[in-house]
């Protein structure tokens, strides 16, 4: 929004919007991938972590929708990773939808 008030066009500014978050996205990924290890043991440990690790491993391409929302939208990124999803899929619904949030933002602000 604010790179539109100074002048740079829609494309250019949706392109760079873009490509910032979901290479944010991708690293919010791979940290919960890599802490997979160190939080199994406490995942395992608890009852409700059972049970919340197996509702986010079936409902976790659902919830991803929900992944463009500020303040809830990284976590779930973050556990898409913890969970393992499949990265080809993962990539598919959270890039379109972040795109598609910044397309918009834009369509509706730059007129």
């Amino acid at each position: 929004m604010g790179a539109l008030e100074l002048g740079m066009q829609a494309k250019n500014a949706l392109i760079y919007a873009s490509l910032g978050n979901c290479l944010a996205v991708l690293v919010n990924y791979f940290l919960g991938y890599f802490l997979y290890q160190k939080m199994m043991r406490r995942i395992e440990g608890s009852k409700i972590g059972k049970k919340a690790y197996a509702y986010s491993h079936k409902y976790g391409y659902f919830a991803l929708v929900l992944s463009p929302l500020p303040i809830i939208g990284d976590p779930i990124t973050i556990v898409s990773g913890l969970v393992r999803l499949n990265i080809f899929y993962f990539i598919l619904i959270s890039f379109s939808l972040r795109i598609f949030r910044y397309w918009l933002i834009i369509f509706f602000f730059s007129r």
